[in-house]
């Protein structure tokens, strides 16, 4: 008896994969092999013995329900994978509405820039971004200046109003502007208008601001 290097006989679970292979689990019949035991016993079966007549006609009729079965099985995955691709296309009507990441958080590696990015739905008379510690502590102050409306892109030094270098961590940060019609708005860090969508390798993508993400990182769109 022939035994592979994990102690297993070789004839039940074959033989000791390297690498990535695995071990080919023997033990169970597939839909393959029970089509070939059911051909096999057809073959050999004697027609003219009128006691297994029967047994003919109940083995017909089991390898006629296995092909039907087989046949649903495929219908149904063709059908999963048109219903997935319905869907994925149904993301492009999400262009121009805005995805929300659920988070205003930012990375900070100290002795570092970090580049974040905010979207300003009206266009800016005057408008401030902050970023604060995880007490909620306004730490940095950025002038936005008068801009048209868009995504902006910010890079942060590291460094509190004061000028100290912070310990690198996370941080959040929000902004705060007045319209031209002199209304307060707010806005952070994590919600951008969909600009387009794209499929890659089965998984869809949509741009917010320069980056495109997953569709699964987005927790809200409106």
């Amino acid at each position: 008896m022939a035994i592979n290097a994990v102690g297993q006989d070789t004839s039940v679970y074959g033989e000791y994969a390297t690498k990535q292979e695995g071990v080919k689990d023997k033990t169970s019949l597939g839909k393959d092999d029970f089509m070939k035991l059911l051909l096999v016993e057809l073959q050999y079966q004697d027609p003219t013995e009128p006691t297994d007549t029967e047994k003919i006609l109940t083995q017909t009729s089991q390898l006629a329900s296995l092909e039907s079965t087989d046949k649903t099985n495929k219908a149904l995955e063709d059908l999963a994978a048109s219903l997935s691709s319905a869907n994925d296309f149904s993301t492009i009507a999400a262009i121009g509405k805005t995805a929300d990441l659920g988070s205003n958080a930012i990375s900070l590696d100290k002795g570092e820039n970090t580049t974040f990015e905010i979207y300003f739905p009206d266009s800016i008379q005057q408008g401030t971004v902050e970023i604060v510690d995880v007490n909620g502590n306004t730490i940095k102050s950025l002038d936005v200046g008068s801009n048209p409306s868009g995504v902006y892109q910010f890079t942060w030094d590291g460094t509190d109003n004061a000028g100290n270098q912070l310990e690198g961590g996370i941080y959040y940060v929000n902004g705060s502007y007045t319209n031209e019609n002199g209304d307060a708005k707010t806005t952070r860090v994590g919600a951008y208008p969909i600009e387009s969508v794209r499929f890659d390798n089965g998984e869809t993508l949509v741009k917010l601001g320069s980056n495109y993400v997953p569709l699964s990182n987005v927790k809200e769109v409106y």
